[in-house]
């Protein structure tokens, strides 16, 4: 048999592999380009107009679950990373996918006017960030502030343009029905869930941020269902994320209705995890007979 097709096209990118990094989790691309070179994408750390100190420690906290991150959107502002990072991003040899966060709505559409360039193959809206206080996770609860966003930002670009939303506090059918009215190329489900950790001994939240996102194994079951909802209603393609640990978990998102998944909490554990959830999903399709990965894509009976 032949090698599997593992290829996905969105609009006018195609991905040699539905194998995406989540934002954060390989910072600005700086190590493992062995890794990020064999991707379908790259999704590097997290942009804001300004830049950013992130929250106080500690940052992070680690349960039998998954992990709870408080890190505050830090990084180094839109110039900086324009000027002295962006242009190292050419080298990889993957697509970039920009994951950019506004704390008003114009803020959106004044990054991607600042970013767009030949590097960049899209943008991903981070309308869900859970652990800071302006912004983030409540522009997923007002769905007029999405509309907006997505307005400004198909302005400024042709290019992918794909919302990072929230299940929560919100109608997740509305908003993804919005997206899809008001321009994106695909939308991301989901982000890590809102949580909250409480240090016994001192009586108080234990993060520096107060509270945080839930990510990994834990969320799994969540997401999942969370995207064969809407994959119901929704043309667009969706990018699924929330505890991909491997390949299974990985087909689990492509036969709920994913045509690309991201890799996040893992790569913190093993950096080679993307890697060998490609090569077991195409030992899997070899094995199955499956000469093409999208055959198989909300599969679900």
């Amino acid at each position: 048999m032949l090698e599997p097709d593992l290829r996905i096209r969105i609009g006018e990118v195609e991905f040699s592999n539905p194998c995406l990094t989540a934002s954060g989790t390989y910072g600005f691309g700086e190590r493992f380009p062995q890794v990020l070179n064999r991707l379908g994408g790259f999704i590097p750390k997290g942009i804001t107009l300004l830049p950013r100190v992130g929250n106080p420690p500690p940052r992070i906290w680690e349960g039998s679950g998954g992990i709870v991150n408080s890190i505050g959107l830090e990084n180094p502002g839109v110039i900086y990373f324009t000027n002295n990072i962006l242009p190292k991003l050419s080298h990889l040899n993957t697509k970039i996918i920009l994951n950019i966060a506004g704390f008003a709505i114009e803020e959106f559409a004044t990054l991607i006017k600042i970013l767009d360039g030949p590097v960049v193959s899209g943008f991903e809206l981070n309308l869900s960030c859970p652990n800071v206080p302006d912004g983030g996770i409540s522009f997923s609860q007002n769905p007029k502030s999405v509309a907006k966003i997505l307005q400004e930002t198909r302005k400024m670009t042709r290019k992918l343009l794909i919302p990072k939303l929230s299940p929560v506090f919100n109608n997740l059918l509305e908003l993804a029905h919005i997206c899809e009215e008001e321009g994106s190329s695909a939308i991301t489900l989901i982000n890590s869930l809102p949580s909250l950790v409480v240090d016994l001994e001192r009586f108080q939240p234990f993060l520096g941020g107060r509270t945080g996102g839930l990510s990994g194994p834990a969320i799994k079951p969540f997401a999942l269902y969370c995207i064969n909802k809407v994959k119901e209603v929704l043309k667009i393609p969706i990018i699924g994320c929330g505890g991909i640990m491997n390949y299974q978990d990985a087909l689990e998102y492509i036969l709920a209705g994913a045509s690309l998944f991201q890799v996040g909490s893992a790569n913190l554990i093993n950096p080679f995890t993307p890697i060998e959830i490609i090569e077991g999903l195409k030992r899997y399709c070899r094995e199955k007979e499956f000469p093409d990965i999208k055959r198989l894509i909300n599969k679900l009976s």
